[in-house]
């Protein structure tokens, strides 16, 4: 079969952004009157791309347009670790030839993709690709996302602080408010903190820069508010601790070409912490996050060994910085 129509219906979504990229793929299902019979679902990292491009050459049993999600799509960034080996000289095919009826769509959760490879070049000309590694205005986003309920700013800045940007996490928790609230659609700042979950990680990551940035000040400040929230000093050396190690795990994960996800699954922890631990990461040095972690060490070792004041411990940690 010839297909003779130019592009449109490919698309190349890349960033660090899941939630906006999702919004955008659920814009496209709407604006194509798209229901689930319609649309299959790969994982590059199990399935091979011959299926994927067999599905898209075929008609749709119950429309004329179907839509094919590739997820995990790493063949369009640069990877050092053996990944499961992809005929790409098919996609390219493809590419050039593409079925009119079926909307292909890539998703690949990275903040940058390979733009000197032959297949990004084809399906920036046949297609579209598009960028979501920094949300524009997440203010609008929350009071779009709260729509009927009316939200100010200041609550809106609440939510942020305590909730953080991930706009996955954002929506969880006003889909929770929602319902709660019900038929009363005035949100308030009472409503916020009763309702929310405060994002401890939030807290932890301001203190873990600010220790190894060495801004005693901060830290201090930092500590002040998590144990006024009712966090035990040993708790908080504890989380240092693991998220500092966490950092370093995944800056070597990441080195060695594992993706985000995969990462996830061999430290047997959530996507989205393993995506702050590396942004953390980029900021230090193996070496200077190394060091932290030693300390931390000792100071838990001297804590649980009564050699020192758990309280006094995690204060001086900081002012010895």
């Amino acid at each position: 079969m010839c297909y003779n129509l130019y592009g449109g219906n490919m698309y190349l979504l890349y960033g660090i952004e899941k939630y906006l990229i999702d919004e955008k793929i659920r814009n496209i299902i709407k604006e194509n009157n798209l229901d689930n019979l319609d649309i299959n679902r790969y994982n590059l990292e199990n399935a091979l791309l011959q299926d994927i491009i067999d599905d898209a050459s075929t008609i749709s049993l119950f429309q004329n347009k179907k839509m094919i999600i590739v997820d995990n799509a790493y063949i369009f960034a640069t990877v050092n670790k053996k990944m499961l080996e992809q005929n790409t000289d098919l996609l390219i095919k493809y590419i050039e030839n593409s079925n009119p009826n079926t909307i292909l769509i890539f998703t690949l959760l990275k903040d940058k993709i390979d733009t000197r490879k032959k297949i990004t070049t084809l399906i920036k000309k046949y297609g579209k690709i598009e960028e979501f590694n920094t949300i524009n205005n997440i203010s609008k986003i929350v009071i779009d996302l709260f729509n009927p309920y009316k939200i100010d700013n200041k609550c809106i800045n609440l939510l942020i602080n305590r909730v953080g940007n991930n706009l996955s996490l954002i929506s969880s928790e006003i889909n929770k408010i929602k319902i709660y609230k019900d038929n009363d659609y005035n949100i308030s700042e009472e409503d916020i903190i009763n309702l929310t979950h405060k994002n401890i990680d939030m807290d932890i990551f301001k203190l873990i820069d600010n220790i190894l940035y060495s801004k005693k000040k901060e830290a201090l400040e930092c500590l002040e508010e998590m144990i006024k929230y009712g966090e035990e000093p040993i708790a908080i050396t504890i989380m240092l601790a693991n998220q500092i190690r966490i950092m370093y795990q995944s800056k070597n994960l990441i080195k060695k070409g594992y993706s985000e996800h995969e990462i996830s699954n061999i430290l047997e922890i959530h996507e989205y912490r393993v995506k702050k631990a590396l942004e953390k990461s980029r900021n230090f040095t193996d070496k200077k996050i190394l060091s932290k972690l030693e300390e931390l060490a000792d100071l838990d070792y001297n804590i649980k060994s009564g050699n020192i004041d758990k309280n006094i411990g995690l204060e001086l940690f900081i002012l010895n910085m």
